[in-house]
Order: C-alpha cells, then structure tokens, then sequence
C-alpha cells in the first residue's frame, strides 16, 4: 500500500503555491501523434510522457495520465502507466483518468488498484450509479475522486443539461449538490468534479453550488474552452476556491520534432502564466 501524509487538497495547495499556477499537464500516448524519432510503441510512450514530466515539472501542479491509451498499448503500456505515475508523483499529485463507476463491489477493486496499487492521488470517477458507486473512492483519506459533473464534449447536453429534481434543474446541478453531500458523509477532502471549460456558464453555475469542491476543468486548447473564462468561472467570486485547469495535447505534443521536450516546457511555461493573470484577475 502507497501511504500519503496530506490531503489532496493540500498536496494540490502546495503544488499550485510552488509553481505559480493551478496548470494539470494532461498525458495522453497517442502514438500516430508521437514527436518523430520515438517509435510508436509502449517504449515511445514511456520517452514521450517521462522527457514531458521532466520538462514541465516548474509549471505543472498535477498531472493527468489517461489511462485509456496506456491500455490501448497492450500490457507494456500498463507497466508504462505506472512509471508513469510515480515520474510524475515525484514532482507534483498525479490524477488518474480512468472515469470510473461501477457497483459498489468493483468499485472498491477499482479503488484498490487505482489508490494502493498506482498509487494515484485522484482519479475521474462517474456518479452516474449513484453513491454506493464512488464511495470506495471517496473513503480513502488523502485521495480524491474528481465526479463526472458538466462535461466538455459536444453530448454532454444529452443527459447533463436534462431537468431533474422537484427543482426542474440540470443533472449536472444535481450531481453537484450530491456531491457536497456526499463529501460531508466521508473522512473529508476526497470529493471534487469534473466541469469542462467548453461551458464556462455552466461551471459557475456548478462552482455556486459547490463552492468549496477542487474542479478538474478540461476542454482548454484542442476543445475550443476559453483558459481564462474558466478559470475565472472556477475559481468563484472571491477568486480563491480550488481548482486545475487540464491540458493535453496542447503540451504533451506541442512539438513534433527531437525538441519536443522543450516545445512542451514552452507550452506549459505559456499557459502556466496565463492561468496566473487570469486567477489573479478572477
């Protein structure tokens, strides 16, 4: 079992307070992506997402290994996964997205094998079961499951934006409201949400309901989500509720040559202080 001293909240506290930003440096290996010169393998994944940790550690206050595309690579890509994540947990907290939610029984062997196993700080999990469904990740002190709320792509509105409740609101209202309540229910410090920026009205709308919950905002850069209209949005009226704004390919693969290490610190180094002038100005 991997043990952890501090909240997430706080780990993510003093990584955001160490690099000036709340930046989330998504890894994604997708090979047919990869820089040129790495082969397009379980073995180019591991250069690509180690040389990026390593490049963009000054400007990175977590990081978000997908696990999907560690998996499409076969088993070797499970064992990159993770090197992966104890790379980066070296430098920052690392969050899983695995987007998990299944019964309660499984869900504990998702919890076990993300937290004790992985040894992940976070992960993306999925309400949409109900709470017996994300309990096991919400039980553990110091870890965090960030709960599928307001998606960033173009189906959310499927479901998310449908009326529910005696109040006629958005699904997505609602998981918020669940999740304040299911995080008064826990050991405190493990609930958070998943709200993309590609809706910034619909962040501050869930950031009202759940004004004390980190929001993991994707959608930034190859989604068309606005970095500094989110981070406004999340970071609340007062400017100071927690969360990380997530971006991927607008860093992992911003250079596409044998310098594609320095393109990423370059990407991120950017962002890193547009988050900053926009937080400061939520």
């Amino acid at each position: 079992m991997i043990r952890v001293a501090a909240s997430f909240a706080d780990r993510l506290r003093a990584a955001a307070d160490r690099v000036g930003s709340p930046l989330c440096v998504g890894l994604d290996p997708v090979p047919a992506s990869f820089p040129a010169g790495l082969s397009r393998d379980a073995d180019g994944a591991r250069e690509l997402c180690l040389r990026v940790i390593a490049a963009t550690s000054p400007y990175a206050a977590a990081y978000k290994p997908n696990s999907a595309y560690f998996e499409a690579l076969g088993p070797a890509g499970a064992l990159v996964l993770a090197e992966v994540v104890a790379a980066a947990r070296v430098h920052a907290p690392v969050i899983l997205d695995v987007k998990r939610g299944d019964v309660a029984h499984t869900a504990e062997a998702y919890a076990e094998a993300a937290f004790h196993r992985l040894g992940a700080d976070a992960v993306t999990a999925n309400p949409y079961l109900g709470h017996d469904s994300v309990a096991p990740f919400l039980a553990v002190p110091g870890r965090l499951a960030f709960l599928l709320c307001r998606t960033s792509n173009p189906g959310a509105r499927d479901l998310q934006d449908l009326g529910a409740g005696p109040l006629g609101e958005p699904l997505y209202l609602t998981v918020a409201r669940l999740a304040v309540a299911w995080e008064a229910r826990g050991p405190g410090g493990t609930t958070g949400l998943v709200a993309g920026a590609t809706g910034p009205g619909e962040l501050a709308r869930i950031r009202a309901c759940a004004p004390d919950l980190p929001i993991l905002v994707p959608g930034v850069g190859a989604q068309g989500g606005s970095l500094e209209e989110a981070a406004r949005a999340a970071a609340g009226p007062g400017g100071s509720a927690p969360f990380l704004v997530a971006v991927s390919r607008g860093i992992t693969v911003a250079g596409a040559g044998a310098d594609f290490a320095e393109a990423a610190a370059a990407a991120a180094h950017a962002l890193r202080d547009r988050l900053r002038a926009a937080h400061a100005g939520a």
